[in-house]
């Protein structure tokens, strides 16, 4: 199934806004250091069950988050794959799919939403698929690149080996 994420920002918003949920536009949350409960997207993607969730719990606040794709995560998939010295025939088929994400500048790639309860942050999210497309090319960029310690010709635990 394909994600209209443009279309659901729109249904979100107006959903919190005749819940009267107090929104918070923020940041992704992912970065933080208290504990995470992850929303099961793939069995309950409705995030009218989420919102649901988190009005009988008693939460009004919710962070919102979204993400729109831009075309400075190519540039910046491109540094990386020139970086990463890859062979030729490795390069290429990364960046034709890298050239056919630019087709999506503009549009929402992720959603994100949130709320803390009890010490915890409870969190939903939403990804296109070409989002997690772009996501799959970092993960097999940065699996070609060799280890930063290893290049520079360190030892494993950066020098700390004792010979007595």
């Amino acid at each position: 199934m394909k994600l209209d994420l443009d279309h659901l920002k729109a249904e979100m918003e107006e959903r919190l806004k005749a819940r009267n949920f107090v929104v918070f536009r923020g940041h992704s949350r992912m970065a933080g250091s208290s504990p995470f409960v992850y929303w099961d997207n793939q069995q309950y993607p409705d995030f009218r069950m989420f919102l649901d969730t988190a009005e009988q719990a008693g939460v009004r606040l919710i962070v919102f988050h979204n993400r729109p794709f831009s075309l400075d995560y190519i540039d910046d998939a491109m540094e990386r794959l020139e970086a990463a010295e890859l062979p030729l025939d490795d390069q290429r088929p990364l960046e034709r799919r890298l050239n056919a994400l630019r087709a999506y500048e503009g549009f929402t790639c992720l959603l994100e939403l949130s709320f803390d309860h009890q010490g915890r942050i409870y969190y939903f999210s939403l990804r296109t698929e070409w989002y997690e497309d772009l996501l799959d090319i970092l993960d097999e960029i940065d699996a070609s690149c060799p280890d930063q310690e290893e290049e520079a010709g360190e030892e494993p635990m950066g020098g700390y080996f004792s010979r007595n």
